[in-house]
């Protein structure tokens, strides 16, 4: 599955959960970290618990597995780690706080 794809995958499955604001930034050749960046807001830390949860659930159905998870749903940022594919699902102070978006210039 292409980074593109998994990407895709990402996106649906934090859509069907009801995320906010979903992103989807294509970073091929402008960062050496992932070629796909997605990024969702969450509305309290259950909501962001149950994102990462259905995403997860949805990558290893498509027989893609994380390579590592990082944050907790209290501090309002989880990152799920896909290789190509980054997962970052916030809550809304935690993303206008760290503002990626900005960062990455994009």
């Amino acid at each position: 599955m292409t980074a593109e794809e998994q990407s895709k995958v990402l996106a649906a499955a934090l859509e069907s959960c009801k995320a906010a604001d979903i992103k989807v930034y294509d970073a091929r050749g402008k960062h050496a970290l992932a070629d796909f960046f997605v990024v969702a807001t969450g509305a309290a830390a259950p909501h962001l618990k149950a994102l990462v949860a259905a995403a997860q659930k949805e990558m290893k159905a498509a027989g893609v597995n994380s390579v590592r998870t990082s944050g907790d749903p209290e501090s309002g940022w989880i990152v799920v780690d896909y290789v190509d594919v980054v997962l970052h699902v916030f809550s809304a102070e935690a993303r206008a706080y760290y503002a990626l978006e900005r960062l990455w210039n994009v």
